[in-house]
């Protein structure tokens, strides 16, 4: 990292679990780790925060039923408790946004309502909610309800007078073949149509609620540029920092699980051969 960024580093008091150019990782509770980083001091966040889904039910798998417990971490601490987490993490990330910066925040219906309210309050400007489709979604167990086959996603800026990067003409007229939804030189709609990771993106193994490159390629290309500094509080295996590490991008990742510390190490070991 040049001298600006290693001087954001330099103010954080938990030595990084690992760093390799402009790839830092650490070891640790987010709220702890953004606490300790300089307010203005990060272009844009992208977050999958717990969607305390892990309630002792089944899904499918590769044909096979398994159990959607993820670990502790996804456990919900009931209603008031979920927001009170969500609102301090979003707040946190708020203050070291710089002026113009965006956040991202994925979910599904059990987690995301509370994080667009918090975001609301908190003050953050909503500019797009987005439909990621998957294609591939596991089938309905129950046959009881529709089969779950989107994730909503939010994007946002830190304030309503800020001027946010948005890289229009590479959204229309970029090459995205992994969706089938998106027409060659139109407008870049807020549905998007893509699978969830590819066999070869879990050849180290698999976070649990690990998200598709074409995902993130996409979201860090339409609202950043390079050299742009992007952090990820729940970093889990770290696609957002192999997708930032492939497009020019510096990136700060955050985790509590060592394991998949672990995992994004091999994986960015894998993007350097």
């Amino acid at each position: 990292m040049v001298v600006a960024e290693r001087k954001i580093l330099s103010i954080v008091k938990n030595k990084p679990y690992f760093m390799d150019g402009n790839f830092v990782l650490y070891h640790g509770d987010c709220l702890n780790i953004l606490s300790q980083l300089p307010d203005n001091s990060v272009d844009m966040i992208f977050a999958d925060p717990p969607y305390n889904l892990s309630n002792g039910g089944f899904s499918v798998h590769a044909g096979r039923m398994v159990s959607v417990d993820k670990g502790l971490w996804d456990v919900s601490k009931g209603f008031l408790d979920d927001y009170e987490f969500h609102f301090r993490w979003l707040e946190a990330c708020k203050r070291i946004l710089k002026p113009n910066g965006t956040l991202w925040v994925s979910g599904t219906y059990h987690s995301i309502y509370q994080c667009g309210h918090a975001l609301q309050s908190l003050g953050y400007h909503i500019l797009n909610d987005i439909s990621w489709f998957k294609p591939n979604a596991s089938p309905n167990l129950s046959c009881r309800f529709f089969t779950a086959s989107h994730e909503t996603i939010i994007w946002a800026r830190k304030d309503k007078k800020g001027k946010h990067t948005f890289n229009y003409q590479e959204m229309k007229n970029g090459n995205w073949p992994e969706d089938k939804l998106k027409k060659p030189n139109l407008q870049m709609r807020s549905v998007w149509s893509m699978g969830t990771p590819k066999p070869e993106e879990k050849k180290y193994g698999k976070h649990p609620t690990q998200k598709p490159l074409d995902l993130l390629k996409r979201i860090i290309l339409s609202s950043t540029n390079k050299d742009d500094v992007i952090l990820d509080p729940f970093t889990g295996s770290s696609t957002t920092g192999i997708a930032s590490a492939m497009h020019g991008r510096k990136f700060i990742g955050i985790d509590m699980e060592k394991d998949y510390l672990e995992l994004s190490k091999k994986r960015f070991a894998d993007l350097k051969k």
